[in-house]
């Protein structure tokens, strides 16, 4: 269960893309180790809210704050270092290198050692990568993926690859996790592991998790608290049962 203690605070957040408002006025507040859902429509404005928080896109107006910092206009780089990790619609491992080379890029994001150090591989720099090493396949064993850490990511099952690239952002030590539609393209064996992964996580490492996703079964299931968008507007926010009961998010999104 979340604690009281605010991981990420979103303040009445906008932007516009020349003529068109794609998100308006969005207020959130995800507690320590919650796990919060952004659903909505196709078009509703959720993937443009995951590009602002992990800056790629600079907000209009608004506010967004991480653990009681501002991070508005940071970097993408600046923004993971700081916290926030990310998985996409469209799964993007680095296909032709293994899943532990996969998972030891995101832990580099933390290398702590200068040009110097890592050119001529000095004591620190061998330190550090015994440990980065360590770590991935720590990682790995959660997801049971540790016999396959010399394949390429590319030869890896649909719904391990799903798992690998959430392996990787979990590689970044973020505070809190995106998980961009991570059941996309799943069966529904697939579907139920995922749900089960995404607890665990959750448990094991005690990050807080927004995740976007269609699934409404998933979402219901897990999510503690719900925002849906549409029109890149907030329609409705609640605990899933307000949310399966709201008439304006039925008439819009849920459907009968």
């Amino acid at each position: 269960m979340s604690s009281n203690k605010v991981v990420l605070e979103v303040e009445d957040l906008g932007i516009n893309f020349g003529g068109l408002r794609a998100v308006d006025n969005l207020n959130m507040t995800i507690h320590e180790n919650e796990l919060y859902g952004l659903i909505g429509p196709n078009g509703a404005g959720k993937t443009t809210v995951f590009n602002i928080l992990t800056g790629v896109y600079p907000p209009t107006d608004g506010t967004i704050k991480l653990e009681g910092q501002v991070i508005n206009g940071k970097t993408p780089h600046e923004i993971a270092q700081l916290g926030i990790a990310r998985t996409f619609q469209n799964i993007r491992l680095f296909k032709d290198m293994t899943v532990k080379e996969n998972v030891l890029v995101s832990l580099g994001v933390h290398a702590d050692y200068d040009v110097v150090t890592g050119m001529f591989k000095l004591p620190k720099f061998h330190a550090q990568e015994v440990a980065m090493e360590d770590e991935a396949m720590r990682l790995l064993d959660v997801f049971e993926l540790r016999d396959d850490c010399d394949k390429l990511a590319r030869n890896l099952p649909y719904g391990e690859q799903r798992e690998l690239e959430i392996v990787r952002a979990l590689g970044a030590r973020p505070k809190l996790l995106l998980l961009d539609e991570p059941a996309a393209g799943m069966n529904p064996q697939e579907t139920e592991n995922l749900m089960r992964t995404i607890d665990v996580v959750r448990k094991q490492f005690g990050i807080s998790i927004l995740l976007i996703e269609h699934d409404m079964k998933l979402v219901m299931g897990i999510c503690e608290k719900i925002t849906v968008l549409n029109y890149g507007a907030m329609l409705a926010c609640g605990t899933p049962e307000e949310i399966q009961n709201n008439p304006q998010v039925i008439s819009a999104y849920l459907g009968e």
